[in-house]
């Protein structure tokens, strides 16, 4: 994810207003940023890795007198954070400018074909094949910029959300996006076009959201035209959000927008990471040889931890190298045997977590190969890492993490497959890969359960005990939502292998302990149900999450929460997200703030 801006209008301080929509963007993440301006009339590019505040000072020593400017944020996706990789990219012929939200799947071939038309690459992004492109029509087939873009973005297989200006025409702007978000704001004298209405706020008083296929042209009036190119009317609304909240897209805390983020952000994780094919491809790894490694550790804390639970079998079952999840809390202290052939796997939202930092101190004494799965770009532990993989989930700012987590288990479960077809298993997770390119449309329908969820927590909120328990596939997600619940809700909760109630925990049941059970229709199914009915015996209470269509479970649960169908592998991607609802509502049902729950940071940088 990330963040685009721009203006074109009678305000001359056109940069100075794009330059403060990015900064109220950056909760979208951010690695580097960009901008572009006409400044007596020749247009200037101004770029920065790091904080678009940065841009701030570069900017003080010009004029400032444009009517247009478009500016960017970047969370990369292709190509390193650097100011040649930062957007706005330009043609060859320094005249068309344009900036990017989303990625350009069939990039490759794209940029093969132009530069054997003699096009010049700066940059390693996908994003600049689409500056070429329309290049190619304005430029060479001497049309007009608009139909130049109609016909470059017809060559695209992705996801864009693009702002594009042209310094031969200074006062038009065009926005066109497909499967990215993009906003119109309308304000007094002028308009301006955003990833989401955080910029237009004091700003425009109306909005209109841009749908699939858009184009609209902003040159003194506002101008939409569908994917047909008929012209069409868009309705304008008025905005009245104040700046939190339009960040939060409307949602009421950031826990709950974050939640609701999961089919983008796991779509975003996967992206260029699985071709239409079904062929995995992780280029941070190109030129890793894992047919030697012997032992996989992966090491996090907290629920970057329950995530590396969560995969730990399936590097074992896929790909059959011994796999082990360890705290990194617990191993940094240790002396732990370590080998040449291990491979290290380490798991860290941030970046930034000590514990998890310094575990990786200790396995590079080793000499150990490490690999990491982190969010935030150029983070202490990213920097240390023979390899990174970044999850591309924008800035998660709930302190329950949410949306990170999913795409940490979907980025492991690749990996997993990934290792185990380099390793001559050539259809190893097959059908699994094809199954969650369907994922995401399957949360949404959990999503939409969201109503009978906040019930179900209202129903609920004033127990103060709670069993979570699952086997197999079950066990990580159980041990995560019960984190989840105590972390908003500060209520006494644990998740437990469901075959280990009976060696003790079972002792704690009575009418007043609640127990959700995770019992989908897989292979411990039968072991599940066994498990419910011991609690039942006990008067317990029982939740219980299960495969849509099982008419049995109803019977001896006291409440039950109906999940789409999938593969075995893939029912925690749906459970987890009704966990995670749950959750949410018990803590506003409690009348706590989620976002900011008590003696917890985003975060963990001391010990």
């Amino acid at each position: 994810m990330c963040g685009i801006n721009g203006y074109v209008g009678k305000g001359r301080d056109a940069a100075l207003r794009a330059l403060d929509g990015i900064l109220k963007l950056k909760y979208r993440g951010y690695d580097s940023a960009g901008i572009v301006f006409q400044n007596g009339g020749e247009p200037v590019i101004l770029k920065v890795v790091g904080d678009p505040v940065n841009l701030e000072q570069r900017l003080s020593s010009f004029n400032l007198e444009s009517s247009i400017a478009i500016a960017h944020n970047r969370w990369a996706t292709h190509g390193v954070p650097s100011e040649e990789n930062a957007h706005p990219h330009s043609d060859c012929t320094g005249t068309i400018f344009l900036v990017h939200n989303g990625i350009i799947e069939n990039y490759r071939e794209l940029r093969d074909e132009l530069i054997a038309k003699g096009h010049v690459f700066r940059s390693q992004t996908d994003t600049e094949v689409a500056v070429h492109l329309v290049e190619e029509w304005y430029v060479k087939g001497k049309t007009s910029l608009e139909f130049a873009v109609k016909n470059a973005i017809a060559r695209l297989r992705g996801k864009w959300a693009f702002l594009i200006y042209t310094s031969d025409d200074p006062e038009t702007l065009i926005a066109t996006r497909f499967g990215s978000p993009l906003l119109l704001g309308i304000g007094e004298d002028g308009y301006y076009a955003a990833s989401s209405a955080a910029p237009f706020v004091g700003r425009a008083e109306n909005f209109i959201l841009l749908e699939d296929g858009d184009t609209a042209l902003l040159n003194g009036q506002v101008t939409i035209f569908d994917q047909e190119g008929r012209q069409i009317t868009r309705e304008a609304k008025k905005l009245d959000w104040e700046l939190e909240t339009a960040q939060r897209g409307g949602f009421p805390h950031f826990m709950l927008k974050e939640i609701f983020d999961q089919p983008d952000a796991i779509s975003n994780s996967m992206a260029g990471r699985i071709n239409p094919s079904g062929e995995i491809k992780f280029e941070e790894l190109d030129g890793v040889d894992f047919g030697e490694v012997g032992r996989i550790l992966i090491i996090g804390c907290g629920t970057s931890y329950f995530a590396g639970r969560q995969v730990e079998n399936l590097f074992e079952e896929i790909a059959e190298i011994p796999a082990k999840t360890e705290l990194a809390s617990e191993f940094r202290y240790r002396s732990p045997v370590l080998c040449k052939n291990d491979l290290a796997i380490f798991i860290s939202q941030s970046g930034e977590t000590t514990d998890t930092y310094e575990a990786l101190q200790v396995v590079k004494n080793h000499g150990v190969a490490t690999v990491g799965i982190v969010n935030v770009m150029n983070s202490s532990i990213a920097r240390e890492l023979d390899r990174v993989i970044y999850q591309r989930v924008g800035l998660e700012i709930g302190v329950a993490s949410t949306k990170a987590f999913s795409s940490q288990v979907v980025i492991l479960m690749l990996l997993a497959f990934h290792i185990a077809r380099s390793r001559g298993k050539k259809n190893a997770g097959e059908k699994a890969v094809d199954e969650l390119l369907k994922i995401p449309v399957k949360i949404g329908e959990v999503l939409r359960c969201s109503e009978q969820l906040q019930k179900l927590a209202e129903k609920y909120y004033k127990h103060k005990n709670f069993f979570f328990i699952g086997r197999k596939n079950g066990f990580a997600i159980a041990n995560e939502g019960a984190l989840k619940l105590k972390e908003v809700s500060y209520v006494h909760a644990e998740g437990y292998g469901a075959g280990e109630m009976k060696h003790g925990p079972i002792a704690l049941i009575d009418p007043s302990f609640v127990t959700l059970a995770i019992a989908p229709e897989d292979s411990v199914y039968r072991n599940m149900i066994s498990n419910i009915n011991e609690v039942r015996a006990r008067k317990g209470r029982v939740i219980s999450l299960a495969t849509e269509g099982d008419g049995d479970i109803g019977k001896i649960s006291d409440d039950v929460v109906y999940l789409p169908e999938t593969i075995e592998e893939l029912y925690p991607f749906l459970e987890i997200v009704a966990l995670q609802l749950f959750a949410y509502y018990f803590a506003v049902a409690l009348q706590y703030n989620p976002d900011q729950p008590r003696n917890l940071a985003k975060s963990v940088t001391v010990e």
